[in-house]
């Protein structure tokens, strides 16, 4: 532990010098003004340092009555460096001005002593100091390990999302903005073959590390549960089942997300979808018609079983699907049927995909604090391709 002494008379220097040594404090080092501490604080030229460099000071004795300088502005200066707000000061004084000493600790001092030092309550009162900062410096530094893990976590979360598909008769684009570091909405495609797409877009409840680690429980499910199952109610009824199988104990909060999950067939020019509690996707038909997907069963969780009915939607010629979480609509002020219009509004704007514009429109936005959420948003642009009745002849 390196202490500073600050204090331009000499012989309280030597006095505290003596007193800490007794007690096996040997790292000691000293400044005779206040702005020879800042300098050993590595903050002495202010308009220059703009990247003060790292302290090696674990706490300053710092005298309150200086010239030039007193000990509260001194320690005011200090307060204004984050990365040295965490360093005990205890000021040292002789004055019994009561409005001195609040006005110190109010500018940042942790503690004081008042002279003629006494040992015992000097100790009493540096052990303690340094008790302090060790906790703080323990749990700063898990922080920072916690926050490199989320980080981490969150890149893992990331690349199970997937990549954009770019192909002749369907593209797919999408935008995604946590409200943390880790969230809770998912979504994923997957080519099925002869034309067909399957396309799931989720929104676990709540956001943060529960929902996020749902989430990836579900990611590891679903490609499998997809390609084996593919039909929309069964896709449904097994992500359902599965989901149960979680043991979570007896919670008191019951998870559970919401779904929409689609089949496009783009031969046929025909979309089987279910909608389990998620708001409603929209297409956006070439004759200037919206078809709402809003014929929604239960969530997904709620219950041991869920009755998933298929419903299907034809389109023809190009046009665009847009999926979305809640998110998206609490960005926008209102209530739920201006929230709707709005976004139907914009994305009715838009005939071929324009991710500034969607950005603009709805993630560039900052949503009321009571409603941040996670923001996603799915564009799919139906294209000119060859009909299952063309393919046939």
């Amino acid at each position: 532990m390196r202490i500073l002494i600050v204090d331009d008379n000499p012989t309280n220097v030597i006095i505290i010098r003596e007193i800490l040594k007794k007690e096996n404090y040997r790292d000691v080092i000293s400044a005779s003004s206040a702005a020879e501490m800042l300098e050993h604080l590595g903050i002495g030229d202010r308009t220059v340092s703009l990247r003060p460099r790292p302290s090696d000071i674990d706490l300053v004795l710092l005298d309150m009555m200086m010239p030039e300088m007193d000990g509260i502005e001194a320690c005011s200066i200090v307060q204004e460096y984050e990365h040295l707000k965490d360093i005990p000061i205890i000021m040292v004084t002789a004055v019994g001005d009561s409005k001195k000493l609040a006005e110190a600790l109010d500018v940042g001092a942790v503690d004081y002593v008042t002279k003629p030092i006494n040992k015992v309550e000097l100790m009493a009162r540096i052990r303690l100091a340094l008790r302090l900062k060790q906790e703080k410096d323990w749990h700063k530094d898990r922080d920072q390990r916690i926050q490199d893990e989320l980080k981490l976590a969150a890149m893992v979360q990331q690349a199970v999302l997937s990549p954009a598909i770019q192909d002749p008769v369907l593209q797919v684009n999408a935008l995604y903005q946590p409200s943390f570091e880790l969230a809770g909405d998912l979504y994923s495609w997957y080519p099925l073959g002869e034309g067909r797409y399957a396309i799931i877009l989720l929104d676990m409840m709540g956001h943060g590390i529960s929902s996020s680690l749902f989430c990836m429980f579900i990611a590891s499910v679903l490609k499998d549960t997809v390609t084996t199952y593919v039909e929309p109610e069964k896709v449904i009824q097994e992500l359902n089942r599965r989901f149960n199988q979680l043991d979570l104990g007896k919670q008191l909060v019951q998870y559970y997300f919401t779904a929409i999950y689609m089949v496009i067939d783009t031969r046929s020019r025909r979309i089987d979808y279910v909608n389990a509690g998620h708001p409603p996707g929209l297409l956006f038909s070439q004759d200037g018609s919206i078809t709402k997907f809003d014929r929604a069963c239960s969530p997904v969780g709620l219950f041991d079983k869920i009755d998933a009915e298929m419903h299907t939607i034809h389109y023809e010629g190009t046009g665009h699907i847009a999926l979305y979480t809640d998110g998206l609509l609490e960005a926008v002020e209102g209530e739920y049927e201006e929230q709707l219009e709005y976004l139907t509004a914009c994305l009715r704007k838009q005939e071929e995909w324009n991710e500034e514009a969607m950005l603009d429109a709805f993630f560039r936005k900052e949503a009321p604090q009571d409603r941040d959420d996670d923001k996603c948003l799915i564009w799919i642009s139906l294209k000119e391709g060859e009909s299952l009745h063309e393919n046939q002849k």
